[in-house]
């Protein structure tokens, strides 16, 4: 006999959103339903499961132990409907009319250029947006699957990634930075006592989990180019990619520092594509023409 389930996936769909939104009445709003179908459509999956799924302390609704453990096995299941419906969507489509292309902010832009030059007369009319990421932004676009192609320097768990090229990366300041006449090679210690200037993480939940050292005495800015701005002003010290900075290192208008244990770092990158299954030829065609590149730059 045929297994019936005793539950929808709307039902899963708005727990999920009572949880996301912190609440019903936000739910609500979002899905545009009012408050007692949610709070109906929630009892009633507690009821036909036979587990308390939330829990009401106040006004705010927890998710209890079995609640958590049943929400994130809901989120595989609503992720995975998702993906095949797309799939039946992207089944003998025509070429796309807009790709997603997310790109980490420390990526070269220079090996990407000409893969794009290449991709103008085939797109076919196709809109191309780039959006720049970084760190845990890069992340969430894989994760979140919101990009059709990825540039990464992570390939998180579950994922492939191509690889493309390595990106060096140096610690620089001022030369009349105090930092640029202590006695080389620098201690950590020493130099967690000067501002460090980070890029911002474009993720709304960042996850400080990579990186270099990290001084408490730091300033937070958006692009490299406004950091190296910052830098030009004797203002503190980052860590950049070289080839941001080879020119300014070159006219010895920054200067390198030689940390101990710690004087150069590179970072891998990767060519992702989140949904294999579901894109379309126009993403396929771009992600060959970045590859090609990449054989053309080893060479």
């Amino acid at each position: 006999m045929s297994y019936r389930p005793k539950t929808t996936l709307e039902q899963w769909r708005i727990l999920q959103a009572v949880v996301d939104y912190d609440g019903y009445a936000k739910a609500a709003q979002a899905l545009n339903k009012s408050q007692s179908s949610l709070n109906h459509a929630v009892a009633k999956l507690q009821s036909v499961l036979g587990v308390q799924l939330l829990e009401i302390r106040g006004r705010k609704a927890y998710l209890t132990e079995a609640g958590e453990v049943m929400l994130r096995r809901s989120r595989y299941l609503t992720e995975n409907v998702e993906s095949l419906e797309n799939l039946a969507e992207n089944i003998n489509q025509e070429w796309e009319p807009e790709i997603t292309l997310a790109v980490d902010l420390a990526f070269d832009r220079n090996l990407l250029y000409p893969a794009l030059q290449q991709f103008i007369p085939e797109s076919r009319g196709s809109r191309l947006k780039i959006i720049d990421t970084v760190l845990t932004g890069t992340i969430d676009a894989i994760t979140e699957h919101w990009a059709d192609l990825v540039i990464s320097h992570q390939v998180p768990v579950g994922y492939l990634g191509e690889p493309l090229v390595d990106m060096p990366f140096v610690a620089v300041c001022h030369p009349q930075h105090a930092i640029a006449s202590m006695p080389s090679p620098i201690d950590a210690e020493a130099l967690m006592q000067h501002c460090q200037i980070v890029i911002k993480d474009t993720s709304n939940k960042p996850q400080e989990q990579s990186g270099w050292l990290r001084s408490e005495n730091r300033w937070t800015v958006s692009q490299f180019d406004t950091a190296i701005d910052l830098l030009l002003q004797q203002i503190g010290f980052c860590w950049l990619p070289l080839h941001k900075v080879s020119k300014y290192i070159e006219n010895d208008e920054l200067y390198v520092l030689n940390i101990n244990g710690s004087t150069h770092k590179r970072l891998s990158s990767y060519l992702i594509t989140p949904q294999p299954d579901n894109i379309g030829p126009g993403t396929r065609l771009l992600s060959d023409l970045i590859l090609a590149q990449k054989q053309i730059t080893v060479a």
